[in-house]
């Protein structure tokens, strides 16, 4: 595998197509994997976390972080991508415009109370079959769908 290096992030123009990095959340209960999905601060859609790169660090790690802002878990990841969605993000400063999420598996080892966005999202663990229902981007709800860590 290769090593993904920290990336360097430079300006865009606000109506080119953004890319953020997403945290697919899990955690193996009973031989069943379960997938830890939250709701977005403005529309309450059920999404998974994600954020913009940050200099200096990984796609995977930028993920990790955003798991723990978002949904109050830590967890390791092996840095790999397991697919790519693509959505609209609607924000007040920019209005409406295109991104692709890359999204990065995150185990959780551990769940807090107490984490920067609490309040602010609910959160819910699932089954990949429930999370792929859930959610209405379709690439992620068949990268949800599809995946497995055990294999």
């Amino acid at each position: 595998m290769i090593k993904q290096l920290p990336i360097s992030v430079s300006g865009a123009r606000k109506d080119d197509v953004r890319s953020q990095f997403a945290a697919l959340c899990y955690r193996i209960e009973k031989k069943k994997i379960r997938i830890l999905l939250i709701t977005s601060r403005g529309t309450r859609r059920w999404i998974v976390p994600k954020g913009w790169p940050v200099h200096g660090q990984t796609p995977a790690e930028t993920a990790a972080m955003e798991a723990w802002e978002e949904a109050g878990v830590r967890g390791r990841s092996d840095g790999r991508c397991l697919g790519i969605y693509s959505y609209s993000k609607d924000t007040e400063e920019a209005g409406e415009f295109p991104c692709l999420g890359m999204i990065f598996p995150v185990e959780v080892t551990a769940i807090a109370d107490d984490y920067p966005e609490a309040g602010q999202r609910e959160r819910r663990w699932v089954s990949r079959k429930k999370a792929a229902q859930m959610v209405d981007e379709p690439e992620l709800a068949r990268i949800l769908l599809d995946f497995d860590p055990r294999v």
